[in-house]
């Protein structure tokens, strides 16, 4: 059992006296125990600074092993843990011996694409004859719905496996009773009864001890693979048949843990760092077109699967056709998979202008509900587009460290989305809300939900969010930043980052480590890119050295002014360091994050 990535985490103090950086944040010490670190440190024959910084990941000399180096056959527990697994794996397989006609019903999101397409390959390879459907988010909404589930049975379906949704949904499971069978791989949590069926395998389900509750919908696809493959072999199906490689699909499953923002935990990290290398191959046509869409040419890392490969798949699914990321994925044909990807790189253009075109305007909005003493932010437009509400919920949260929820209003009704911070279960709230008769329907997870009521109930549903979600009112206006270490110019070396780079990949739950050089000043720093919203700065330390960084989404920011002055004056600098990966060259680099000022002592 892994340990919890807090767990040696000492009480925090305030880093190098900054308590209000140039972005308006407070810098915390994450500080680990010495004795863990240092014994860390000693049995890797590592840097010191690397043992402290996987103390701080809850790691300690018996597991560190299987951190650094994550395998299935260390970190995979038996399928069967979770509840109804067997049933399931036992139903699938008797599919598979009568060639039956499976129907895989999936979202419209990158968990609900990749967990689709894993079923849908796998079952394929096995014999049956599959049909896939996603739903489509405007006219149709999340999960199953009774016409949708008809028409698969007029198909010809005789078992529907419903990935990534379902759990909630069973008035509408009902509706096939005495027709087509079910299987539920989800993740959600339950609302209510769970429907009557065959089998319902979700870590979530409040009578599951399987202790995975991390695992996103893919991640409980593939265990069920897992657990269809093993019942097959059980009952011999094999000597007359071939064996999938099933670990050829931990692309999928990696893509959709990092997307669908899993903690990189325990099995998770197992899963993406196999998947990573899995998608280092470039064996499945669809994402191989897709990184080439997105101009990734060097070795994917978790960055890639979280900012070029998903939202590309997202946009679809938000503001055009729903399927076809699913359609990419399970592509085999080289021509379409490469017209596939240049949709999908189009359409998420139009999805950022769209974007963009509610932003301003959302984030007026929530200043002045802020202001005016709101814990939570509910914004609406009318002109809004559903497809994009959760994105820019997403962009409030980060700017004002608030939950947020964002609606597209439309006939009478409002449908949206919500982003919450760390500590404050939104979609708890949700469903709470839902209980109360505030929402038509509405769930979702700890930091991500969904919601859709009457127009007319808005004010009464932001009157509730405020009462469950007060707390948010103590939280500073910008989030904390956690100091991992210190280091000097001198001392940041490719080699260093090099060290550091074995923790990844990095995301929710595995942050990459944020360091601090102390007191350098910004020597040389322009605006480049095509929109001029990075920077290019080189950074002086008192003592010499010189170390090339960056700044990501700079913008007109006090941060930004700061470094493009030149003024000579001393600095704190926070950020990444990193191996960086270029035509085959590996040097480093240095991202920063923030800045402070240095206060007298």
């Amino acid at each position: 059992m892994d340990a919890e990535l807090t767990a040696s985490a000492l009480p925090t103090s305030l880093a190098l006296a900054v308590s209000a950086s140039l972005s308006g944040r407070r810098w915390t010490w994450r500080e680990p125990e010495p004795r863990i670190s240092q014994a860390i440190a000693q049995r890797l024959a590592a840097p010191e600074l690397l043992g402290r910084l996987l103390a701080l990941r809850g790691q300690d000399v018996e597991h560190v092993q299987d951190f650094l180096e994550p395998t299935l056959r260390a970190l995979m527990p038996d399928p069967s843990c979770l509840v109804d697994m067997d049933r399931a794996a036992a139903r699938l397989a008797d599919a598979v011996q009568r060639s039956e006609t499976v129907a895989v019903f999936g979202d419209y999101d990158v968990d609900g694409a990749c967990s689709g397409a894993l079923m849908a390959r796998v079952l394929r390879q096995l014999g049956c004859t599959v049909l896939s459907y996603v739903p489509d988010r405007m006219t149709e909404g999340y999960g199953p719905n009774a016409p949708a589930l008809a028409t698969l049975w007029d198909r010809g379906a005789t078992l529907i496996v419903l990935v990534d949704c379902g759990t909630a949904a069973a008035p509408v499971l009902a509706t096939l009773e005495g027709r087509a069978e079910c299987i539920v791989l989800d993740h959600h949590a339950s609302q209510g009864d769970l429907p009557r069926v065959v089998a319902v395998v979700n870590p979530n389900r409040p009578d599951d001890n399987s202790d995975l509750r991390h695992l996103c919908a893919a991640g409980v696809a593939f265990m069920a693979a897992v657990a269809v493959q093993r019942e097959l072999r059980r009952r011999g199906f094999f000597a007359s048949h071939p064996e999938p490689d099933l670990r050829g699909l931990l692309d999928l499953v990696a893509l959709a843990t990092v997307c669908d923002v899993m903690p990189l935990k325990g099995l998770n990290r197992a899963f993406v760092t196999t998947g990573l290398k899995v998608l280092a191959k470039r064996e499945r046509l669809g994402l191989a077109a897709l990184l080439d869409a997105a101009k990734v040419n060097e070795t994917p890392n978790a960055m890639s699967l979280g900012w070029a490969l998903g939202p590309r798949i997202n946009a679809a699914g938000r503001i055009s056709e729903a399927d076809l990321g699913l359609r990419l994925l399970l592509s085999d044909d080289p021509l379409e998979a490469r017209s596939l990807a240049a949709t999908l790189d189009s359409i998420n253009r139009t999805r950022q202008t769209v974007e963009a075109d509610i932003l301003e305007d959302a984030m007026e909005e929530a200043e002045r509900q802020l202001a005016a003493g709101h814990a939570a932010v509910l914004v609406s437009g009318a002109q809004w587009h559903v497809g994009v509400v959760g994105i820019v919920a997403g962009r409030i949260k980060e700017r004002f460290n608030r939950p947020a929820c964002v609606a597209a209003r439309m006939d009478g009704m409002a449908k949206g989305s919500g982003r919450s911070v760390q500590g404050l279960d939104l979609g708890a709230a949700i469903i709470a809300a839902r209980a109360h008769g505030l929402l038509t329907h509405g769930g979702g997870h700890a930091m991500a939900a969904g919601f859709g009521l009457h127009e007319r109930d808005l004010g009464a549903f932001h009157d509730f969010l405020d009462e469950r979600l007060a707390s948010a009112r103590d939280l500073p206006g910008a989030a904390d930043l956690e100091v991992e270490g210190a280091v000097s110019i001198p001392g940041c070396t490719l080699a260093l980052a090099e060290q550091i780079n074995r923790l990844a990949p990095f995301g929710t739950g595995n942050a990459e480590p944020v360091l601090v050089i102390p007191r350098v000043r910004a020597g040389f720093a322009e605006r480049i890119g095509r929109e001029g919203n990075t920077l290019r700065v080189f950074l002086d330390g008192e003592d010499g050295g010189r170390l090339k960084s960056v700044l990501f989404r700079a913008g007109d920011t006090k941060l930004a002014h700061t470094l493009l002055s030149r003024d000579g004056a001393l600095l704190h600098v926070a950020g990444h360091i990193r191996a960086e990966s270029w035509q085959g060259r590996v040097s480093l680099g240095f991202t920063i994050v923030d800045a402070a000022i240095p206060q007298p002592a």
